[in-house]
């Protein structure tokens, strides 16, 4: 993960070299909200061995860049990357080519050469070809092969599609979600939207265990779909607390009082959840942590009989999900 993120900000610079230079076939702006459905859009489909789709299911699984894809997106990505084998000092990208393809190692170690010099190494991990296809410009450095290697590869139109679009699809669709969420009323819209980008869907099957009751609190989740049911361990027995659903949330009390969870929640029936993490929820919610502290009681979606219930057992301020 790092050398992604090094190799991008060292790449980052020498792109306003080629700013000027005319531009040829991926000159055209994406616009993803004209785009064709995915439905109507051609889906470029590379068949693939079990072994094959193991190797690059394993090969791409900590790629920033599909971390906010679904399943069926992320099955997209599977299908349309194909293999690329590559020998010693060939050229698998030139400084001020335009983008064609984007690359994933599997295997082989790799340099970047930017004005000649060799700034950076890939050893049998990584990522490299996303920005020129992601910004619309020419390649701002060369990679050459040092060993013998496996890429996969995504051509530029089925990356700009999956990639751009979904993120596009994906904000919009949080940003409706999060619309409706009385906690983030102090937020401005461009937050909201960074909030939006922050989220990472995630699916729970009925009955399964969402968080679980004294576990420290790794994030917040927001309900995109279904229903949860909030337990809390009482003398040895679960007892149902609350149930909770679309377009409500539940774990942020932990993460603003910093204690471990007061109660478990659990999948009623399948549930699609939209995550934030603590470190997003901390850099993200600050002023939203500050209302929750000073109102408890008043921003919840408590009935009355739930909070005559925590009132009766003086508990109102304890229950951190």
């Amino acid at each position: 993960m790092a050398s992604q993120v090094s190799t991008a900000s060292m790449l980052l610079e020498p792109v306003r070299r080629f700013t000027t230079r005319r531009k040829s076939v991926f000159a055209e702006a994406y616009d993803p909200e004209n785009d064709a459905d995915d439905d109507e859009a051609e889906r470029k489909v590379y068949p693939k061995s079990d072994e094959q789709r193991a190797r690059l299911t394993d090969s791409v699984k900590n790629v920033l860049l599909f971390r906010s894809l679904d399943d069926e997106q992320m099955n997209q990505v599977l299908d349309a990357m194909f293999e690329k084998r590559v020998q010693p000092d060939e050229f698998i990208i030139r400084q001020g080519d335009d983008g064609d393809n984007f690359y994933v190692i599997e295997s082989g170690v790799y340099k970047v050469i930017c004005n000649g010099d060799h700034i950076f190494t890939y050893d049998n991990t990584g990522i490299f070809g996303e920005l020129a296809l992601l910004y619309n410009v020419p390649r701002a450095a060369s990679i050459q092969a040092v060993t013998e290697g496996l890429l996969w590869a995504m051509d530029r139109q089925t990356f700009r599609r999956i990639l751009l679009k979904s993120a596009f699809k994906k904000r919009k669709m949080y940003e409706t979600l999060l619309d409706s969420v009385p906690m983030l009323k102090a937020l401005k819209s461009y937050e909201r939207m960074n909030l939006a980008d922050a989220l990472v869907s995630k699916h729970f099957s009925s009955n399964e265990r969402i968080i679980k009751q004294g576990d420290v609190a790794d994030g917040m989740y927001f309900i995109e779909d279904g229903n949860v049911s909030v337990k809390m361990d009482q003398d040895g027995k679960e007892i149902e607390i609350s149930r909770l659903g679309k377009g409500q949330y539940f774990g942020e009390l932990a993460l603003v009082t910093h204690r471990p969870r007061a109660a478990s929640v659990y999948a009623d029936g399948d549930v699609k959840v939209a995550f934030l993490d603590t470190d997003c929820f901390e850099r993200l919610l600050g002023k939203c942590a500050n209302l929750l502290e000073s109102g408890i009681s008043g921003y919840r979606y408590l009935d009355d009989d739930l909070r005559i219930y925590y009132d009766n057992m003086k508990m109102l301020q304890d229950i951190k999900l």
